[in-house]
């Protein structure tokens, strides 16, 4: 058997599939937030449910609601000085603006937020020097700045290449050209030997 928390669903598909109002409004955060499919939308309602639970517990743990707040804060999805109000008040699309797909087209690396999945995807955004291919990870205020596209490299063309082919070709010739004059040396003898000859 595999493992079982491969096969656990991270949402919940909705209640009622064929509700007309939550299927208008789910096309709309599709065509908004350029997403692949709804299922990101159901992933991430689980998020915020699973955020406003954790808001629910720590009501009675007021001693803990510091650490709690802080982690949100840094995520962007709540301002400093919120309260547990504040968190359940928390919506997906606060959410899907912090997604890095959100961020990768309002920080103008892309001209939509199709190309900005795209690019995502296929590796060509970073942050700081880490290569993210995640469209849906949520972007830390302190990452926002360290956001980019890596740089393509060059390739080499054609004429480079025969350049590089010559000068190795004319490092190899000095050595050819230091054994002519030896050459050249054993043949002058025989030269003299052969005029000689002609003249008796």
């Amino acid at each position: 058997m595999g493992d079982p928390r491969k096969n656990h669903k991270q949402f919940k598909r909705p209640r009622t599939p064929f509700d007309k109002n939550r299927i208008s409004e789910e096309k709309s955060f599709v065509n908004k937030f350029g997403l692949k499919n709804k299922k990101e939308i159901w992933h991430s309602e689980g998020y915020i449910d699973k955020i406003r639970a954790q808001a629910k517990k720590l009501i009675i743990h007021p001693e803990e609601q510091e650490i709690f707040f802080n982690r949100l804060a840094k995520l962007g999805l709540i301002k400093s000085g919120a309260t547990i109000d504040d968190v359940l008040d928390l919506t997906k699309e606060k959410l899907f603006e912090r997604r890095l797909q959100t961020i990768v087209f309002k920080k103008k690396l892309a001209k939509s937020l199709r190309e900005s999945r795209q690019l995502i995807v296929h590796k060509k955004i970073k942050i700081a020097n880490r290569i993210m291919n995640v469209p849906s990870y949520i972007v830390r205020i302190e990452e926002e700045n360290k956001i980019s596209v890596v740089k393509k490299q060059k390739k080499k063309k054609a004429t480079e290449k025969i350049m590089e082919q010559s000068t190795e070709q004319s490092a190899k010739q000095p050595e050819q050209s230091i054994k002519q004059p030896e050459q050249l040396k054993q043949s002058e003898p025989q030269k003299i030997q052969e005029e000689k000859q002609e003249k008796k």
